[in-house]
């Protein structure tokens, strides 16, 4: 409201030239900008639905924006001068809430407030505390930032987070606890999944009703930077495959004494996250027995099948097949104790009809495609995903099952999606004191 307030107040009336030619200019200006917005994010695969309508209305009103300020800065006052520069990164602002509200990145002014200022996550202490903690029992588990050397990979690689049970620090040395690797979306941090999806307290709740028992987790950098897309493949956006298997789970196991064996590690990944997990797993029966993929693709995507194989993997067709995980599990053959658990959304269309039986309403949104960016045309890639993989994965022996929520392709439903299948995930890794629970 105070955006549209001061570019009507900038806009003005002014003179008939203005009003009849500049303005009209700038309107052109803007949606030429939402336009080309628009095609570069189709273009490059950034997103697993439609964005919802009102981000492109912002961000046309923020391209018109800066045109009216450049063409309309002479001849007039310095109020009208001043507001027009204001206006700039008002409607820039109300773009980037836009966006927000689209894939739930920030729930909360308090999260996006830690992460622009890089505040302490929940838990987190120094690595250097961690001996002083032996031999005690603290009321909850402890989170480290760690920078795992690139050694074996040399993927160039943000801090990551290791969050250690408050069973982790009783008796003289570590037991050998399980461990869950949780990975991020598209556009990430390390950090993502305490920040944006709150899994701190989900944790925390687990382990006080288990004796302070969970699974070591480890949060990993799979990106590098905040905008590279690496599908957790090998190519020329970075060896981010080779740095999940061969620099992150060696140190795990020798610097926090976690377990070495399959079934006691699992891959927990969210949207392009949840296509790691899978990968990852089918890839590396060996190393991870258990996944949880919320709302993957069919296979690692960065656009159209040859985009992908020129983006990810420089040209080289063959390693379509090597990371595509349908492929991979049927030359593989059967697996032996391999599990996974896949979350998605219901299809808005289905959505709405199963909310108004269950006396419920659709979150509103100004956007025609409805909040979260869904609407009738998903992603085609995401678009039975689950269903594909699973019946795939059941081919060779892989246990699967299938879960459903009425929700939209953002960082609240994956927050969710966690908590569902966090005890199922517990016992399947083995920790102490879940077994048959």
């Amino acid at each position: 409201m105070l955006a549209a307030v001061v570019l009507i107040a900038v806009i003005g009336w002014r003179t008939r030239r203005w009003r009849v030619i500049w303005v009209p200019i700038s309107i052109v200006v803007g949606v030429l900008v939402a336009l080309a917005a628009r095609t570069s994010m189709n273009s490059e695969g950034l997103a697993s639905d439609p964005a919802p309508f009102v981000l492109w209305v912002w961000t046309a009103v923020f391209g018109a924006t800066v045109a009216i300020a450049v063409l309309g800065w002479r001849n007039t006052r310095w109020w009208r001068r001043g507001l027009s520069v204001l206006a700039i990164p008002l409607t820039l602002l109300t773009a980037a809430m836009s966006l927000n509200q689209w894939v739930g990145y920030y729930p909360s002014l308090q999260s996006a407030w830690g992460a622009i200022t890089a505040g302490p996550l929940p838990h987190e202490v120094d690595a250097s505390a961690l001996p002083s903690l032996r031999n005690t029992t603290p009321d909850s588990g402890k989170l480290v930032k760690v920078d795992i050397p690139d050694t074996a990979s040399g993927f160039t690689h943000r801090s990551e987070y290791v969050y250690l049970p408050p069973a982790w620090f009783a008796g003289d040395t570590p037991p050998r606890l399980p461990v869950v690797m949780m990975i991020a979306g598209e556009f990430n941090t390390p950090a993502d999944w305490m920040r944006s999806g709150n899994v701190m307290p989900i944790i925390d709740q687990y382990a006080s009703q288990h004796q302070g028992q969970t699974p070591i987790f480890v949060f990993v950098d799979v990106g590098g930077s905040f905008n590279n897309d690496t599908e957790c493949v090998n190519g020329p956006r970075g060896n981010a495959a080779d740095h999940l298997t061969e620099d992150v789970r060696p140190y795990l196991v020798a610097h926090y004494g976690a377990s070495d064996a399959a079934i006691n590690w699992a891959v927990v990944g969210w949207s392009m996250g949840g296509t790691c997990a899978v990968d990852l797993t089918v890839m590396h029966p060996d190393l991870f027995g258990t996944f949880e993929d919320i709302a993957g693709d069919h296979g690692p995507t960065a656009g159209t099948k040859q985009q992908t194989i020129d983006r990810l993997y420089g040209g080289d067709a063959t390693q379509w097949d090597a990371f595509d995980p349908r492929t991979v599990m049927a030359e593989h053959g059967p697996y032996t104790g391999v599990a996974g658990w896949f979350e998605d959304t219901v299809a808005p269309a289905n959505a709405d009809q199963l909310m108004k039986t269950a006396g419920l309403h659709r979150p509103q949104s100004s956007s025609p495609s409805g909040f979260g960016g869904h609407d009738g045309e998903r992603d085609t890639d995401e678009l039975g995903a689950a269903e594909d993989l699973c019946a795939a994965g059941q081919a060779v022996g892989i246990s699967c099952s299938i879960h459903k929520v009425i929700s939209f392709h953002t960082w609240q439903f994956a927050e969710r999606s966690f908590s569902d299948a966090l005890p199922w995930l517990a016992e399947r890794v083995q920790t102490p004191g879940t077994m048959g629970s």
